[in-house]
């Protein structure tokens, strides 16, 4: 149905500008009754999109700043691919405080979904240590050695307790401001272990010298297979260490 769908939130919404960023989705800004917003149209399924909306709705509630989907007139979160939400003020993490700010964040993520269930068709880490594919990886496209490689660094993972994972928590998808750290595009939030999103510059979530190299190994193996194979896959591959 395409931007159609956008007359479901009402007579009262316009289309404002294309925002940048977005890979996998058309993204726009948009104003709802009066309100500045944003529209994000795509072509995950409904079950993918419900497990998002539910999880933005969730965190919400619970006092972390996010997204929050607007519903439609009917009530839906989102219609016919397409999502819109509230927009978040603020800039990217500058500074060594901020990025402290953004890690208090992400650990609050992580307390607040103990226990949610993974998203549609995904897979974790430690799952591809017997799994071959999930949502966007597929192992047997990459060489057997990177497979390997990356395995490797994903089973120092094994055993740890797991939640949901924003996935992509770079200065791009952080919007601060002084009173608040709020974290958009929740594309590749998924179950996993926590570790995975506290690869900081900075080491700005103070983990220790063993915990961050276990962690920036296999954030490195996630990337490549995520992504792969474009020359940012390439880069990330190579740094996973050999066997």
């Amino acid at each position: 149905m395409g931007w159609e769908a956008l007359a479901r939130w009402g007579e009262d919404v316009t289309r404002i500008e294309p925002l940048t960023g977005g890979v996998a989705n058309d993204v726009w800004s948009v104003r709802v009754n009066g309100r500045l917003a944003v529209g994000r149209l795509g072509t995950r399924s409904d079950a993918d999109l419900a497990w998002e909306t539910e999880l933005l709705v969730h965190l919400d509630r619970e006092g972390l700043t996010v997204p929050v989907p607007i519903p439609t007139t009917d009530g839906r979160l989102f219609a016919d691919g397409l999502v819109v939400m509230t927009y978040l003020e603020g800039g990217p993490p500058e500074t060594p405080a901020d990025w402290r700010r953004v890690a208090g964040a992400l650990r609050e993520l992580h307390r607040l979904t103990r226990g949610w269930p993974q998203r549609p068709g995904w897979r974790s880490s430690t799952d591809l240590l017997h799994a071959e594919t999930g949502t966007k990886i597929d192992l047997a496209a990459m060489p057997p050695e990177g497979v390997a490689r990356c395995r490797a660094a994903w089973a120092r993972l094994s055993g740890r307790p797991t939640c949901v994972v924003h996935g992509n928590p770079n200065a791009g998808n952080i919007r601060m401001t002084a009173h608040q750290v709020g974290l958009i595009d929740w594309d590749e939030s998924h179950l996993d272990v926590p570790d995975l999103d506290l690869v900081l510059p900075g080491n700005a979530a103070g983990l220790d010298d063993a915990a961050y190299d276990i962690a920036a190994q296999a954030s490195a193996a996630w990337e490549a297979a995520v992504c792969w194979d474009d020359d940012y896959a390439v880069r990330r591959l190579a740094e996973v260490r050999a066997i």
